[in-house]
C-alpha cells in the first residue's frame, strides 16, 4: 500500500467517507442506525466471546519499592560509556580548547563538555577568542597534573585515587572556583577522613573558609578545640595568628564556649545523679514503711546463707537514718543534721505521694496538709523538685509532673 504524501489533498478531502470507522456495532447487514434495545442481549452474547481478557493488575511490590534497593547508590552510566568519555579526553579527538597551566603545560579539551560541566568555564569560553581553530583559557596557580585530573573529572566523573589524594586541596580549590559541586563533595569527604592532622588543620580551616565549606570548617574547628594545647604550639597556628588575628579570636571564643558547655554537661550529670539518689531514697522509704525490710539489721550483723541482700540500694543508709530519727532526743528540724535530712525526705515523699490517706509513711498526711498553706513561690519550688526527681528516673509520671509547671 502506497503512503500518502504530506501535501496530498486526499488527506483533508471531504469526499471520502469515514462512517465505517464509527459503525462499531455492525452485525451483518444491520447498522447502528437499525440497532434497537431488543437486540442488546443477543449482541452481548455474540461479542463477549471475542473480547480479550484484561491484563492483570500490577503486583504490590511492582514499582519504586521493588527496585529502590537495587538502584540505591548505583550509577546510571554504563562502564563502557564512562570509558568512552575518558578516552575522548585522553586522546583529545576533535578538541577545540587549549588549557594553559602554570608550568606551561597544554591540555586539550572540548568546549561543549566544559561549558555544560561548569558555568564558569562556559563564561570564560564565550569570552575567549578563536585562534587557529582553538580557544585558549588559563588556569594559573595550580600544577598541571591537578588541572588535568580536574578536566578529566568533568568528562567522566573518574579520577585516580592516588592523584586525588596528592592534589586534594588543589582540586578542592578548582571545584569551588569553577562551581563543580560533585567534585567538591568528594574532596571534602577525603579531607575529613584521611587528610586532617594536627599539623595542617589550621591551614585547612583557612582554606575551607575561603572555599565556603561549612562542614569542613566545623570538622577543623572541632579538632582544634579537642587538641588545642598541641595545635596552639604548631607553626600553622603561629602563622595564622599573624596573618589572620580575627580567626584566632573566633577560635578562642569557640574554645571558651565549648568549655562552658562541657562544664554545664558535667553539672547536669551531677544534678541528675543527686535527683536519682533522691528517687531511690523515696522507693526505699516506701519499701521500709510499707513492706518492712527484713535483710537489714545492725551494721555488725552478717546475713545468713538463706538471706539475700535487699534490692533497694538506698535501703541500708535510709534505715539507719530512720532509726536515728525515731530515737533522737533533739528531734528538731534545725537542731540535728540527720533529723533535718529526714524531715526533708518525708516532706518530699508527701509531695510525690498520690494516696496520703492510705500511705504508711509517717507524717505523710501532715505534710500534705501543711503544703496547702505554703506560698506560691515555695509551692513552685517543691513542684520543680518533684518533676526533676521523676525526670531523673525517666518515668511516665515525670511528664505529667512537668506539665503541671507550665502556666
Amino acid at each position: 500500500m502506497a503512503c500518502l504524501e504530506l501535501n496530498s489533498p486526499q488527506i483533508f478531502s471531504t469526499e471520502q467517507s469515514y462512517d465505517g470507522i464509527f459503525n462499531l456495532f455492525t452485525l451483518g447487514n444491520t447498522t447502528a442506525k437499525d440497532f434497537n434495545t431488543q437486540n442488546a442481549p443477543k449482541l452481548h452474547q455474540l461479542t463477549t466471546a471475542s473480547i480479550p481478557q484484561p491484563p492483570p493488575l500490577p503486583a504490590a511490590t511492582y514499582g519504586a519499592k521493588k527496585y529502590s534497593k537495587h538502584l540505591n547508590g548505583c550509577s546510571f552510566v554504563l562502564h563502557e560509556t564512562r570509558k568512552a568519555w575518558d578516552k575522548l579526553f585522553c586522546q583529545g579527538y576533535g578538541a577545540d580548547v587549549r588549557i594553559l597551566t602554570e608550568d606551561k603545560g597544554i591540555i586539550l579539551a572540548h568546549s561543549g563538555i566544559l561549558g555544560i560541566a561548569s558555568p564558569v568555564l562556559r563564561n570564560m569560553l564565550e569570552q575567549a577568542k578563536i585562534k587557529e581553530g582553538f580557544r585558549k583559557i588559563k588556569v594559573p596557580g595550580v600544577p598541571s597534573e591537578a588541572v588535568r585530573e580536574f578536566i578529566r573529572f568533568l568528562y567522566s566523573s573518574c579520577y585516580e585515587l592516588d592523584l586525588l589524594k596528592k592534589y586534594v586541596l588543589h582540586l578542592l580549590i578548582l571545584s569551588h572556583a569553577f562551581a563543580v559541586p560533585s567534585l567538591k563533595r568528594t574532596c571534602i569527604e577525603l579531607v575529613e577522613e584521611e587528610f586532617l592532622t594536627v599539623e595542617n588543620v589550621v591551614d585547612v580551616l583557612q582554606l575551607a573558609r575561603l572555599c565556603d565549606t561549612p562542614r569542613l570548617s566545623f570538622a577543623c574547628t572541632k579538632m582544634i578545640i579537642k587538641y588545642f594545647k598541641t595545635i596552639s604550639a604548631s607553626d600553622g597556628w603561629k602563622a595564622m595568628k599573624k596573618a589572620n588575628p580575627s580567626l584566632e579570636q573566633e577560635l578562642l571564643v569557640a574554645l571558651v564556649e565549648e568549655d562552658s558547655r562541657k562544664q554545664d554537661r558535667i553539672k547536669r550529670m551531677e544534678e541528675r545523679k543527686v535527683y536519682l539518689q533522691l528517687y531511690e531514697a523515696m522507693d526505699a522509704l516506701l519499701h521500709i514503711c510499707r513492706d518492712g525490710c527484713r535483710t537489714i539489721g545492725p551494721r555488725d550483723k552478717m546475713l545468713k546463707d538463706s538471706e539475700t541482700t535487699c534490692k533497694y540500694a538506698a535501703c541500708k543508709g535510709l534505715e539507719s537514718l530512720v532509726r536515728h530519727f525515731s530515737n533522737c532526743r533533739i528531734r528538731v528540724p534545725g537542731g540535728c543534721a540527720q533529723c533535718k535530712r529526714m524531715w526533708q525526705l518525708l516532706e518530699l515523699h508527701s509531695q510525690m505521694c498520690s494516696e496520703p490517706d492510705f500511705c504508711k509513711v509517717p507524717l505523710c498526711r501532715h505534710f500534705k496538709d501543711k503544703m496547702k498553706h505554703l506560698s506560691k513561690k515555695e509551692e513552685h519550688k517543691w513542684k520543680l523538685l518533684v518533676s526533676k526527681v521523676l525526670a531523673a528516673k525517666g518515668t511516665l509520671s515525670s511528664i505529667a509532673a512537668r506539665r503541671l509547671l507550665v502556666p
